[in-house]
């Protein structure tokens, strides 16, 4: 095993490399954690401690660390063809085949998809198709694209637009012209007095009454994740997707559901919209389409979106240098191969998401926790000041914080959203991993309140 030097990482690091979504003052005073090695949930850092990753990298490690198939999936295709582009009338077997393959795992009525390096170029190629399609369509007015406050859609420009992240759009003049937002079906924060159900079909026919103010001949597409990821794990109510669904169809607007993270299994189906019965016009994808081990995303198009770009687009100006990247491609169908040769997504429907549920739901006996909610193995615990009034802490994050960073001593690594802790684990893990998952998360809960309660 290799012997790392710490502190000469550390050093180099904050010499040279600006991280993603980081206080680079803070950074400076503390240092990176340098992770070497992986495999199965577990992570290990330059200093040997061990952590159980409860989140899957970010949302993607799905089959876990440390497959062969994958590594020689992507060794073969690396000396066989290591690159070549997708413009100019050109393929390669790797994205055919991909492109069969994931097209053949998706809803009946989705048979195209167009492939980016991440999520976030995913979703800025969900704003041109949408909008050259509907230009296509002879209704060149549609533009406008809404979205929900609190939503992540990707850190681009314009999928950073998308998004509903008030920080975010605080840096660089965000959003784009053309892109509006509605409220979240954030039930446990913002449902007030108001039943999950009856809070559902509120929120949702906020869509409609924007689009009443836009002016449906305005209004191109609706986006939304089925579970909202990054915004906290956030479970729609049971009401929200069927009136979302029956007023795009009213007024005849897209709807793009954003599978970046719930695709490739992480509910236990397939895919979101297969969890939810949408019936999505557009679905962009990434993260657990390689599991992580390269970048790659994509957009799968519906039968119509599909037709109408065919029959009557003329040429997309759009695209990327690594649309289709051959060897991103062989990793992926590696991977796809694997969760399905396994039945991994089968098992986290009837057997390891059941069983984590189970052990998840007792967590609301803790007196910090408010709610604890979980499909499949994505899932949130509420940390609040009183359970029974749903009160939260008046700094919202700084418990959430401390949890996370008290969870990080103790070998597990959760992830923050203000007060709220998400998991989000490998899709391989075992019940006994899950056990080992809760009993770290439960210890962490008793230090973090007798830090703050």
């Amino acid at each position: 095993m290799y012997n790392y030097n710490t502190d000469q990482l550390q050093e180099l690091d904050l010499k040279h490399y600006l991280h993603p979504f980081t206080n680079y003052k803070k950074l400076a005073e503390e240092g990176s954690r340098i992770i070497t090695r992986a495999e199965g949930i577990y992570l290990w850092d330059s200093d040997g401690n061990r952590y159980l990753d409860a989140m899957a990298g970010l949302w993607c490690v799905n089959v876990g660390y440390g497959r062969p198939e994958i590594a020689d999936a992507v060794s073969e295709q690396i000396r066989e063809l290591p690159f070549y582009n997708s413009f100019f009338k050109t393929a390669n077997p790797p994205a055919v085949e991909l492109s069969r393959l994931v097209c053949s795992l998706a809803p009946a009525h989705m048979n195209h998809v167009f492939f980016t390096g991440s999520g976030s170029e995913a979703n800025d190629t969900v704003v041109r198709m949408v909008r050259h399609y509907w230009a296509s369509e002879g209704q060149p007015d549609r533009k406008v694209i809404i979205s929900r406050e609190n939503a992540y859609h990707g850190s681009t420009v314009a999928a950073a637009s998308l998004g509903g992240m008030k920080p975010m759009h605080a840096q660089g003049g965000l959003p784009i012209p053309d892109i509006e937002h509605i409220g979240q079906p954030y039930w446990y924060q913002e449902g007030g007095d108001l039943t999950p159900e009856a809070f559902g079909e509120k929120i949702a026919d906020e869509l409609e009454e924007k689009i009443l103010a836009l002016g449906a001949n305005k209004v191109a597409a609706f986006i939304a994740e089925p579970i909202q990821g990054a915004g906290g794990v956030i479970i729609p109510p049971s009401t929200y997707w069927p009136r979302i669904q029956e007023i795009c169809a009213r007024y005849d607007v897209l709807i793009v559901a954003d599978e970046v993270i719930c695709g490739f299994g992480r509910t236990g189906k397939w895919f979101g919209c297969d969890y939810f019965d949408i019936k999505a016009d557009l679905m962009p994808i990434a993260k657990g389409l390689s599991s992580g081990y390269l970048p790659i995303g994509g957009v799968l198009v519906s039968d119509r979106v599909a037709t109408g770009l065919i029959e009557k687009g003329g040429e997309f100006n759009h695209g990327f240098t690594y649309s289709g990247h051959p060897v991103a491609a062989a990793a992926a169908i590696a991977n796809l191969n694997i969760l399905m040769d396994e039945g991994i997504v089968d098992r986290v429907d009837k057997v390891i998401g059941p069983y984590t549920a189970e052990k998840w739901q007792p967590l609301t006996e803790h007196p910090l926790v408010g709610e604890a909610r979980i499909i499949g193995l994505i899932g949130a615990i509420e940390l609040v000041k009183d359970k029974d009034t749903r009160q939260f802490f008046a700094d919202r994050g700084e418990v959430g914080t401390i949890c996370r960073d008290i969870c990080i001593e103790n070998g597990l690594v959760m992830r923050a959203v203000e007060d709220t802790m998400i998991m989000s684990p490998p899709l391989c893990i075992s019940e006994g991993e899950i056990d080992d998952l809760v009993g770290l998360l439960t210890r962490c809960l008793d230090l973090t309140a007798e830090k703050v309660l």
